[in-house]
């Protein structure tokens, strides 16, 4: 049989080779890479596409994903349901993309790896940005080409205002070729965009100011800046992500937990649970007693990982970020289609192509509005004449066998064009009032202004950038939301207060030196005269000295009675059940000698404008900068200088424009003016405050704000208190023998405090025996200056007494202003 004439002899290694680069050429433009100018690969564009068609914008109704599945397979992606679904359902998670293109309705999947619903039971429309995406799409913006059977056309690229390239990022395997670019900030990214329009001479560096790096749907961490950079730089560079943990007490059982609240972009919860059961029960980690998953859609993620007694949280921590994707690295790889060719790309040359986009885009909308608008003024100029020759035109028309025939009468007689005299043809009579030509012609001044524009526009390049620049702004004000993912510049830098969960607690100090933590909320309010709780287990010859509130995330500022100064946090506070006694403090802090703490500030941060002042036992004042006491040492440092025999009593944290109110046992106060005391140096003495009369010595200190709402409450060591408007206390000069304000008699004993307090504060009264009374200040009776006062706590037995009280100040409301409250703040 003779050989068909149509066939041929070819190598198969040179076919091999012909049909494996057209193969790889496919999936590389096709398939698997993103187009460098709207970010999305051919399947996401024509879905956004296909669902503009549709109608779905953002404030319409939401269609089956069956429906809008089946739409773009039959009209532009013919390759299978399934491949389309799982794009629109990976659209439409907000912990896969960062600012989510499709709305969806329904079961969606989860973090954990749990499949979407079938796409007969979701339902999807586009989100406002993907609307964005898609605007001036109608104006001929973008080339469009044919669709698989060339039965119609889909766009090429989108005319996109968002920078979706880095906002969402993007993922995909080619042959060859691989991408991995992370998902960004919107509005940072923006600002780079508008930093390179100003000055399209600027650095990597300096856009790294405005972009400082990934910012991840489930956030968490970056640490290290080296990756960073190296992305940004050379368009690879490898990122290491941490999950966020936090470290929780139990108060029942005194046991400490690490609660996971952020995990590392795209590692599946589920999974990372499974992986650390598996380490605990193979004996890999230590330290963990259970570990559960309390995640909801409401709380987001939560992931408690309790340890036994005892066990040091960072410890099992660091194990688990070696061992599990609690830590884990992001490979980023820059790569995108340029002009259909695969290039990896810098930061800058990612925004530099943006812009050109948008150039390009803004260009080709101004050259189609130009012609619609010169297309507008031609008809216009038609109407115009028909109207300066309205009687002409009518007559003709009128004599006119046919419209054809009519059409032609206006050309020849009028010399106008096919289209205004068809245009004449097709006015309505109503066109023919007075008003109508009136709109007539200043539609035809409008269109002419228009057109101006639109001509100026296309021959300015600057015009061209402002427009980019404004629909820019528009972008950023409408969209932009908080970075996510915190990032830490140097390892080094990590410390063990980011695991710590901020939140407000007691602090208990005995006058034997044991100090512990609870959270305020243990203790409840009580009413006026109540029994009080046990709020720390005490020795015969031990009493509850100091309470106060801060928050864990503060430094403590402990001030001796030697007038020395220590330093501690306040996680570093043992924190113990409500009736043990806590910890000694020789044993957290290098105290010397007979060194006894009379005085502890929580501190969030050393500031040159905040004062500490500090008062004697022997009435003596001080003050210093704060920022003078912001070096800790592990020995301590001197805080004042103080006389043989005297001792520190009080220390407040102030703005410098404070008064001074000092307090003394007998029940004397004086108030004077904090500018009559001036800044010294951290081991001065200090000056006079109050003239003492024998026998009589400091007991506190307050700095008050002249506020005609606040009161002194005065407490005895006999149960009783009272308040007394602050306007009671005249304002005298500093050194002065002062005035009474409570009455101390053997009833109601000697005075223990002073403190300026509001109508809804509350306070917490402590005993000898260790009996505590948390009430509100409103339920203790408000009388003059010269009295006794009322019963607040019922002691127990004759020789118990008040020996310390305290106002609790909530975290929610301090704020710097207030931070100068010192011990009560």
């Amino acid at each position: 049989m003779p050989p068909d004439e149509r066939l041929g002899q070819i190598a198969i290694e040179d076919e091999m080779r012909s049909s494996y680069l057209d193969y790889a050429m496919s999936v590389i433009v096709g398939r698997a890479l993103p187009d460098v100018r709207d970010g999305l690969k051919p399947v996401h564009r024509r879905i956004l596409y296909g669902m503009n068609e549709m109608g779905l914008v953002h404030n319409r109704a939401y269609r089956k994903s069956a429906k809008i599945v089946g739409e773009i397979m039959g009209n532009y992606h013919p390759h299978g349901d399934s491949a389309i679904y799982d794009t629109l359902v990976r659209m439409a998670q907000d912990f896969n993309m960062r600012y989510p293109l499709v709305d969806g309705q329904g079961n969606y999947g989860s973090m954990d790896g749990d499949s979407p619903a079938a796409m007969r039971y979701t339902e999807a429309r586009m989100t406002r940005l993907a609307e964005e995406m898609l605007a001036d799409i109608d104006k001929e913006t973008v080339d469009f080409g044919p669709n698989y059977d060339e039965s119609r056309v889909e766009p090429l690229v989108l005319p996109t205002k968002v920078p979706n390239l880095l906002i969402n990022g993007a993922g995909g395997i080619a042959v060859g070729y691989a991408t991995n670019i992370p998902t960004h900030n919107l509005g940072e990214v923006v600002e780079g965009l508008l930093l390179l329009l100003e000055n399209p001479d600027v650095t990597v560096a300096q856009l790294m100011k405005k972009i400082p790096g990934p910012d991840f749907p489930t956030a968490g961490f970056i640490y290290g800046m080296s990756g960073i950079k190296d992305a940004y730089e050379t368009g690879r560079g490898l990122l290491k992500l941490r999950a966020k943990v936090v470290v929780e007490s139990e108060q029942r059982t005194d046991r400490e937990r690490l609660i996971v609240t952020e995990i590392p972009y795209q590692v599946n919860k589920a999974k990372l649970i499974e992986k650390i059961a598996e380490l605990i029960q193979d004996d890999r980690i230590k330290g963990i007693s259970d570990l559960r998953d309390e995640s909801s859609a409401r709380e987001g993620v939560r992931i408690v990982i309790e340890l036994k007694r005892g066990e040091i949280p960072l410890v099992v921590l660091n194990n688990l970020y070696k061992h599990t994707q609690l830590e884990t690295t992001f490979g980023v790889i820059m790569l995108a289609l340029v002009n259909n060719r695969p290039e990896v790309l810098n930061l800058k040359q990612i925004l530099h192509y943006f812009i050109e986009h948008r150039r390009e885009v803004v260009v080709r909308r101004t050259a189609f509005d130009l012609r619609k608008a010169e297309e507008r003024a031609h008809i216009l100029e038609g109407l115009k004449i028909a109207l300066d020759n309205l009687d002409a035109v009518i007559t003709l028309i009128r004599r006119s066998q046919s419209p054809d025939e009519a059409r032609a009468g206006l050309v020849r007689q009028f010399a106008l064009s096919e289209i205004q005299a068809s245009a004449i043809l097709d006015m309505r009579l109503q066109r023919l009032t007075q008003l109508e030509r009136t709109k007539l012609i200043e539609e035809y001044a409008e269109v002419l202004k228009q057109i101006e524009y639109l001509k100026s526009v296309l021959g300015s390049e600057a015009l061209v950038r402002k427009i980019i620049k404004d629909e820019l702004t528009q972008i950023y004000e409408t969209y932009r939301d908080e970075r996510k993912t915190q990032i830490v510049k140097e390892e080094a830098e990590i410390s063990i207060e980011d695991l710590i969960a901020e939140e407000e607690v007691v602090v208990t100090i005995s006058h034997a030196g044991y100090i512990k933590r609870n959270a305020a909320s243990l203790y409840r309010a009580q009413r006026r005269g109540g029994k009080g709780k046990i709020g720390m287990g005490i020795k015969d010859e031990d009493f509850v000295k100091t309470l106060f509130t801060a928050s864990t995330h503060d430094a403590l500022l402990f001030f001796t009675d030697a007038g020395k100064v220590y330093w501690l946090k306040v996680h570093e506070i043992p924190e113990a059940s409500r009736a043990a006694k806590g910890k000694a403090l020789v044993n957290l802090l290098a105290l010397s000698g007979n060194e006894k703490v009379t005085a502890t500030l929580p501190v969030k941060e050393y500031r040159d404008d905040r004062f500490v002042v500090m008062a004697t036992r022997r009435g003596i004042i001080k003050k210093t900068e704060l920022s003078a006491y912001g070096n800790p040492r592990q020995g301590g440092i001197i805080a004042l200088g103080l006389e043989e025999g005297d001792k520190l009593i009080a220390v407040h944290i102030t703005d410098g424009q404070r008064e001074i109110l000092l307090g003394t046992k007998q029940g004397i106060t004086i108030r004077f003016k904090e500018d009559e005391v001036r800044p010294m140096g951290r081991t001065a003495y200090g000056v006079k405050g109050i003239t003492l009369e024998e026998g009589n010595e400091v007991i506190g200190m307050e700095t008050i704000t002249p506020d005609s709402t606040t009161a002194i409450l005065t407490v005895t060591e006999g149960g009783y208190g009272k308040r007394t408007p602050v306007t009671e206390y005249r304002v005298q000069g500093r050194g002065g023998k002062g005035i009474i304000s409570v009455k101390t008699t053997e009833r109601n004993g000697l005075a223990v405090g002073f403190l300026q307090v509001r109508d809804d504060d509350e306070i917490m009264m402590m005993a000898a025996q260790g009996k505590v009374l948390r009430c509100k200040v409103d339920d203790i009776r408000e009388i003059g200056r010269n009295t006794q006062g009322v019963r607040v706590l019922d002691l127990d037995g004759e020789d118990d007494r008040v020996v310390a009280v305290a106002r609790l100040a909530e975290s929610a409301e301090r704020d710097d202003a207030a931070a100068d409250d010192g011990a009560r703040n």
